[in-house]
């Protein structure tokens, strides 16, 4: 029982969130700093399909959980015989439950900025529920270090 249980933990330990934002709050390098203002605001969603990496440990612990149980009834090549069906049987079901895709929706924001020397600039980032963006909003466009460029309100 204890083997099923480390079995649990361990799956479980495997499946990550997606998350689509980015931490506001970390400290990075920044390369420079741009200040302008949006010119248009568009919001558009980006559907991937992602594929379980963690499908056949899932379909394995089933199948393990099924042999388990199975070997819990009959005797001698009965017993052989419930345990390779119940491996099978759990296999399966664990097979059905967790299908092999699954759709990611991320949504973003389409921005289109004019600096102050007069330069427009496109910039699609992530969609902040905490900084909606209006045309005319004052904005700065932040070069980081990492080659990533982020768009912020000006206060």
């Amino acid at each position: 029982m204890k083997a099923l249980l480390v079995c649990c933990m361990l799956l479980a330990a495997q499946i990550s969130p997606a998350l689509a934002d980015y931490p506001r709050n970390e400290a990075v390098p920044v390369d420079k700093v741009l200040f302008g203002k949006v010119t248009s605001v568009r919001h558009i969603s980006e559907t991937e399909l992602i594929e379980d990496r963690n499908h056949g440990w899932k379909v394995f612990g089933g199948g393990l959980i099924g042999g388990t149980i199975g070997n819990q009834f009959g005797s001698g090549s009965g017993r052989v015989l419930t345990t390779v069906l119940g491996a099978m049987l759990g296999g399966s079901i664990a097979n059905d439950k967790h299908p092999r895709a699954q759709r990611i929706t991320i949504q973003l924001v389409e921005l289109m900025i004019t600096i102050d020397d007069g330069q427009e600039y496109m910039v699609v980032q992530d969609l902040d529920p905490n900084m909606v963006f209006h045309s005319q909003d004052p904005i700065r466009m932040i070069y980081l270090g990492d080659g990533t460029v982020r768009i912020d309100k000006q206060l």
